[in-house]
């Protein structure tokens, strides 16, 4: 028994639940692990030398991800707004120089795969719009087993190092006091975080541009993000950046666009994938890889085992292996969709990891928050998650068991079952890891080779058109005009300086704000005295290349129209000859028409032709549509002249860019619409062509029009007053 007396034990009592209620009182308090040890380093993970691999004892780090990884159940944490479709991967040529891979050398047999797209910082419930990165996993079900390649629509990424990932995505999630904002990073503690994170500029770069806009997830990119190896018979092994690229080119939508598509169909990515595959337009992207030799390895102004980097495209071309092609819709969302569980740890023989210190931080990550979420370590005999080759093992039970495994064997080494399951020699098809040599000391730290923050985001913001750097200050501006703290915003204010002196001026004269005159870093206690100048005082470097032409979207693909969504605005009265001429050139070259009038049902033509109605002005939206036409008639004219939502479509259509084609009588339309005030009336019919507006509505001007996706040079327009 105890010897205390009861105002002891009270005593007691009461310092435990004032321990309790202190907790979330953070200032003047040094930064512990949960058993209350004083944390040392919270910048970097523990790793066989600077550029070494990450090591299972780092107990910090281990307790950190852990924590973070089991915070949400049962959706995911990060990417758990997705959308999601079955495919085959067909390889164009063996790779045999480069891997053993058996799924990369064999070109007559293609590959099932299943791919998730999906949002980052949303919940399941938020918008496809909103301005985030884009998750781009694809599953290979290979013969040899499970390939998960677990990317994004952007090459890049936010942090070095995956002890800073539970920062980052606390940072960007709704702020705790009052769940406000979703899926935005429109606010102060993601701001305030990157403020402090100068590693983040260049990925800060790509989702304030319209990289973070997607028009389509078939119209975006994707990238494996760190660098891998492949690993040919002989041992051999090269460095390899893993890229898909679209068939239909890299398009986005307007901001403003994006917010409206966002209040009336949250679903529009969801339901553009669904709706391709069933009507038989199947996405296709082709897969792509940067093959670096191990003796280039440090040929680069950069770190191939940087995050925060990518390859230019310029030093190393993506060579074209095979074609990835989405062709059946998922029978039941749930079961597949979001039972799918993605490992950057799956691969095959032929394939290894590198020491990137987030990859490797990724490695452990992704089971733990499978376990968590899917609440059983068999969560692999799920059926969209089986591998199609055989699985034998001797491991058994556990939550929601499947395999009904028989005999009384389940152990290695045995004598009982004839020593089955038996290893595989190399020879054989077993796994074996790069011989990599490894030769020093623990420590927590970075090489300094990972300490040029800047140099990647100055590439990639010159590397954008005009209208691309626009977009860039007016996201930047968004954001940074929702930030309450002065501080936060003069802080970005310096980082964005070092990446270029205009952006910073232009964005800051958005905010009623000036550009330091200097870069200094925050006095913040997170970073030891050691790390301060390292970390808050980047280096600076100059690459070898100044602009790379793959980085902008402007010289993205634009010779198709295939599954381009085009609206025909008609009334009754319309000029139905014309609406059929139109129609045929624009579905002969795949696209997709929608009759839009008042009102559902059916419409008269102005030579007594009938013509069914798929849409209506209540329902539908001109963001809604890649494109818009509107035929002549002059009764039918006159029938839209008395609707306003029918000079809304037009103006609305107008302001983001979009291709519009008129027919006859169809310009007094829109000389009726706002839009036709930032036009002069001295505008020659070439002229109008040049920024989009096609007069006399010829069908193939018009189609290669739409092939442009916009034209942004109308955002330069102003409204002509006479």
């Amino acid at each position: 028994m105890s010897d205390e007396t009861n105002d002891q034990q009270v005593a007691r009592n009461k310092k435990v639940e004032d321990l309790a209620i202190d907790t979330d009182d953070n200032s003047g308090h040094f930064l512990t692990t949960n058993q209350g040890v004083r944390i040392n380093d919270n910048q970097n993970s523990l790793k066989a030398g600077e550029r070494g691999a990450t090591l299972l004892e780092d107990f910090i780090f281990r307790e950190k991800i852990t924590h973070f990884d089991h915070e949400r159940i049962p959706e995911r944490i990060v990417h758990a707004r997705g959308a999601g479709a079955h495919g085959l991967f067909q390889l164009y040529k063996p790779l045999k120089q480069y891997t053993k891979a058996k799924f990369l050398n064999d070109t007559s047999t293609p590959t099932p795969v299943f791919v998730r797209f999906s949002t980052v910082a949303g919940s399941r419930g938020s918008t496809d719009l909103a301005r985030d990165v884009r998750g781009f996993a694809v599953k290979f079900y290979t013969e040899e087993g499970i390939f998960d390649l677990v990317g994004n629509n952007i090459p890049v990424f936010f942090i070095q190092n995956a002890m800073k990932f539970p920062d980052l995505i606390h940072a960007v999630k709704p702020e705790p006091h009052n769940e406000i904002p979703q899926a935005a990073s429109a606010h102060d503690t993601f701001w305030d975080f990157i403020s402090v994170m100068p590693e983040s500029m260049h990925m800060i770069m790509w989702v304030m541009s319209d990289r973070a806009l997607p028009r389509s997830f078939r119209m975006m990119e994707g990238f494996g993000v760190h660098t891998f190896r492949l690993i040919n018979e002989e041992g051999k092994a090269v460095f390899v950046k893993f890229h898909w690229k679209p068939l239909l080119g890299v398009h986005s939508v307007a901001w403003d666009e994006a917010q409206k598509i966002s209040g009336k169909n949250s679903d529009f990515h969801r339901q553009d994938l669904y709706e391709a595959i069933e009507s038989g337009a199947f996405p296709e992207w082709e897969f792509g890889l940067q093959i670096i030799s191990h003796e280039d390895e440090h040929k680069f102004d950069f770190d191939l085992l940087d995050p925060t980097k990518l390859v230019p495209e310029e030093l190393v071309p993506v060579l074209p292996i095979g074609k990835l092609t989405l062709n059946r819709n998922p029978d039941n969302f749930f079961a597949e969709t979001e039972q799918i569980a993605f490992h950057p740890g799956h691969l095959v023989p032929g394939m290894d990891f590198t020491n990137d210190p987030l990859l490797q931080g990724r490695l452990f990550s992704y089971t733990d928050t499978q376990l968590s979420r899917l609440g059983s370590p068999n969560f692999h005999e799920i059926p969209i998650n089986r591998p199609i080759s055989p699985v034998h093992n001797n491991q058994r039970d556990g939550h929601m068991r499947q395999t009904i495994n028989r005999g009384k064997v389940a152990y290695d080494p045995n004598t009982l079952a004839s020593g089955c399951p038996f290893q595989a020699q190399i020879s054989e098809g077993g796994f074996a890891s790069y011989a990599e040599k490894i030769d020093a000391k623990k420590i927590r730290g970075r090489c300094p080779s990972f300490f040029d923050h800047f140099s990647q985001a100055k590439l990639f913001f010159q590397s954008q058109s005009e209208p691309e750097k626009d977009h860039i200050v007016n996201a930047l501006s968004f954001e940074l005009g929702k930030v309450e703290s002065k501080e936060v915003k003069n802080r970005m204010l310096g980082l964005l300086s070092q990446v270029d002196q205009g952006l910073a001026e232009n964005v800051a004269n958005a905010i009623g704000m000036s550009v330091p005159k200097e870069l200094k870093h925050p006095m913040n206690h997170s970073f030891g005295a050691d790390e301060v100048s390292a970390h808050c005082q980047p280096i600076k470097k100059t690459q070898s290349i100044q602009r790379s032409e793959a980085l902008s979207m402007a010289n993205t693909r634009k010779d198709s129209i295939k599954t381009r969504q085009i609206a025909i605005l008609a009334a009754n009265g319309i000029d139905e000859a014309a609406i059929e001429t139109m129609k045929k050139a624009l579905m002969d070259e795949g696209a997709v028409v929608k009759i839009v009038a008042p009102k559902l049902g059916s419409i008269q033509g102005k030579n007594g032709g009938t013509l069914p109605v798929d849409q209506s002005f209540l329902t539908s939206s001109s963001v809604f549509f890649d494109a818009v036409y509107i035929p002549g008639g002059t009764a039918g004219i006159k029938a839209l002249l008395s609707e306003e939502d029918a000079l809304d479509f037009i103006d609305e259509a107008f302001n983001h860019c979009k291709a519009i084609a008129l027919d006859g009588e169809a310009i007094e339309l829109f000389h009726a619409s706002y839009s036709s005030k930032k036009l002069p009336k001295t505008n020659s019919k070439k002229e109008l062509a040049a920024i989009g507006i096609i007069v006399d509505g010829i069908p193939q001007e018009f189609v290669k029009a739409i092939a442009q996706h916009r034209f942004w040079a109308r955002e330069k327009l102003k409204i002509q007053y006479t």
